[in-house]
């Protein structure tokens, strides 16, 4: 067993109580789009205590805990900083809590909980790597490296390249087509998925490997059917309308491809 299961059952717990206290920061800010960063900066300590409980190779642990604490502050920060305190409450979640009626609130409650179930979820794929006694720096490591460091500067630079195009004024109704954005309409969400099969090569050779799949398996399928591309393209297409359309019809919905010509 890669940890105790006294430390799961920690993590469980911790997962739940984590949550609930994002739920009751969003009462404060009333914004429900810090139920993402509540997801993502959980799922990185959760990280942290796999590492620090380990009985795999503790230079491998140590490189987990860097690698995935990283990712979940960059993103949770991002998220805190783009969606919270500066944007308006994300529209998913608007028109989520509108169609709820009078049992919005409690039904978003819910929603803060099953994201506990989804930290537990995505952290599962830390166990192998953990537990791996193999010792550090193996080709396999040097690809999960390689593969951790592009989806993180992928993102970084989608991100980035959004939060540029929607300050200009004049963007204002339009969609970016600048950049990654040309040639993938998530290239955001893409390198998100990337970064999962990092922790695959890492586990390479342990025992538990199997369980590593699970991490871009869940992610890509959360991506294409639960809350990703579904509810951030049915929201595009009301705020910009054929313009989004039209850029539906010539550019990759997730894995970046050159663009197509409308028809």
């Amino acid at each position: 067993m890669p940890v105790s299961l006294v430390t799961i059952a920690f993590v469980c717990l911790g997962a739940v109580i984590w949550m609930v206290v994002f739920y009751v920061l969003r009462r404060i800010v009333h914004n429900a789009g810090i139920v993402d960063a509540g997801w993502a900066l959980g799922v990185g300590l959760a990280a942290v205590v796999y590492a620090g409980t380990g009985a795999g190779d503790p230079f491998r642990r140590l490189l987990l805990g860097v690698l995935a604490g990283t990712w979940s502050f960059r993103l949770g920060l991002f998220l805190l900083r783009d969606r919270v305190f500066k944007g308006k409450e994300d529209g998913r979640y608007r028109s989520l809590m509108d169609s709820w009626g009078e049992k919005a609130e409690r039904k978003l409650f819910r929603l803060f909980l099953v994201q506990a179930i989804f930290i537990v979820l995505f952290s599962l794929p830390f166990l192998p790597v953990v537990g791996s006694s193999a010792r550090l720096f193996a080709r396999w490591d040097i690809l999960g490296l390689a593969v951790w460091l592009t989806a993180i500067v992928g993102e970084s630079i989608a991100d980035r390249q959004l939060a540029s195009w929607r300050a200009n004024p004049e963007h204002r109704g339009q969609t970016c087509r600048h950049g990654l954005w040309k040639y993938s309409r998530h290239p955001n969400y893409f390198f998100e998925w990337v970064h999962w099969w990092a922790y695959v090569f890492l586990a390479a050779g342990s025992s538990w490997w199997w369980l590593t799949f699970l991490g871009p398996a869940l992610m890509l399928f959360i991506l294409y059917r639960v809350t990703g591309i579904p509810y951030t393209e049915a929201q595009a297409l009301k705020s910009r309308g054929a313009d989004y359309a039209q850029y539906q019809q010539t550019t990759s919905a997730f894995f970046p491809w050159f663009p197509r010509r409308s028809g």
